[in-house]
């Protein structure tokens, strides 16, 4: 069936290599004092942070620093981030990096507009409003998790051990600046993170039993084929623009609500990735590499097996000639393939250090005391099996 949606996305993009021009008319047009917000040093080393800074002088404005946002954003940060903004009376903020830099800085701006504790949005007990946030604007550095053109972010607490992700229209970014050439530094493995992250954007809508919507099967099937094509290329060529460019624009519609069309389905493997992310601190899209292929096989049966033929034969090249469960068991294989030869990624729990200790309190967090409502209903026994596949 083809259920009712509404789309409304109101990022204004800037793509390409001469668009830092724009920047600080765009910056002006929310306030005079920005605070700029981005990681560790990969940002200078390219020349990305002189040119930033040197366009916001340029336009008059007054800039402050928040660095050192980590990979899986701590809720330490946007509480830093938030007192900053507080104390010195920002107007706008500007994230200069990947995802985690976007997250972390999205709930920045909500944090700031609160007097509770920033874990407040994000404590299953709690879970306070969000009703005002400070405009974001962001320069995107790592092609991967589509922060810059969606409402969500996903923060850490590692006192707790949660990983916790929340969407809100307020934090949809103003203004996103996509220059392919600055993912030329990005090292091959997270390359092939961030690759493995858009799939499986995409996977966690394309996997479904309810939605008829064809035309949007279609893009999907586009946007992984144009990943699975050129992340190879940005391995081997990291300064190919080509490879870059459609990376960069991949990662965004993978995940800014087009391809949903009122798919009313929960995503399954993020959450129980981010209950590895939370425990291990591993690279959400490695996370992801590794639980994918298991989880489709775990889904695997006759109610579900057109959907991989789909897959199989449209995406990877598979002859339709073949027996349906014959092609769906191949496409599996393929495509864990693709994640593990074609990307270099590896394969299993132990090889990245995460062992059996936390499985059960994991698989419990992950379905929430419940289940995850996916392409198939998953409990926690479910997820349990699911952890044990990643182990071999």
């Amino acid at each position: 069936m083809i259920h009712d949606f509404v789309y409304d996305i109101p990022v204004k993009v800037y793509f390409g290599t001469e668009q830092l021009k724009n920047l600080g008319p765009e910056l002006r047009k929310y306030g005079t004092r920005v605070l700029m917000t981005y990681g560790g040093g990969s940002i200078k080393r390219i020349g990305l942070y002189d040119r930033v800074v040197k366009e916001i002088r340029d336009a008059g404005l007054e800039l402050y620093e928040l660095s050192g946002i980590e990979p899986n954003p701590r809720v330490a940060s946007v509480r830093e981030g938030a007192r900053l903004c507080k104390e010195h009376r920002i107007d706008v903020l500007l994230a200069v990096g990947g995802g985690s830099t976007i997250d972390a800085t999205k709930w920045i701006a909500a944090a700031a507009c609160v007097d509770h504790d920033a874990w407040d949005f994000f404590d299953y007990k709690i879970w306070a409003p969000v009703e005002k946030a400070l405009p974001v604007l962001d320069i995107l550095t790592l092609s991967a998790t589509g922060s810059e053109m969606d409402s969500g972010g996903v923060i850490s607490n590692p006192d707790t051990r949660d990983k916790h992700g929340r969407m809100h229209p307020l934090l949809l970014p103003k203004v996103s600046f996509l220059d392919p050439s600055t993912t030329f530094s990005v090292s091959a493995y997270q390359t092939a993170c961030g690759s493995a992250d858009m799939l499986s954007h995409i996977i966690e809508v394309y996997f479904n039993m309810d939605q008829d919507l064809y035309m949007l099967d279609c893009v999907m099937e586009g946007l992984m084929k144009t990943i699975i094509k050129y992340t190879p290329v940005a391995i081997r060529e990291p300064d190919n623009y080509e490879a870059r460019a459609n990376l960069m624009w991949a990662s965004s519609w993978a995940i800014n609500g087009f391809v949903d069309g009122g798919k009313q389905q929960a995503w399954s493997c993020h959450p129980m990735e981010h209950e590895l992310s939370a425990v291990y601190d591993i690279t959400h899209g490695l996370g992801l590499a590794i639980l994918t292929p298991r989880w489709m096989k775990y889904c695997l049966d006759e109610s579900t097996v057109s959907k991989y033929v789909q897959f199989g034969v449209n995406v990877l090249g598979i002859s339709p000639e073949k027996a349906p469960m014959d092609i769906a068991n191949e496409a599996i294989e393929r495509f864990a393939s693709v994640l593990f030869d074609s990307f270099g990624l590896q394969r299993t729990f132990p090889e990245v250090g995460i062992d059996e200790s936390h499985f059960d309190s994991m698989a419990e967090k992950a379905v929430q005391g419940g289940a995850i409502d996916g392409f198939r209903t998953l409990k926690k026994e479910d997820v349990l099996n699911i952890f044990q596949m990643c182990m071999k």
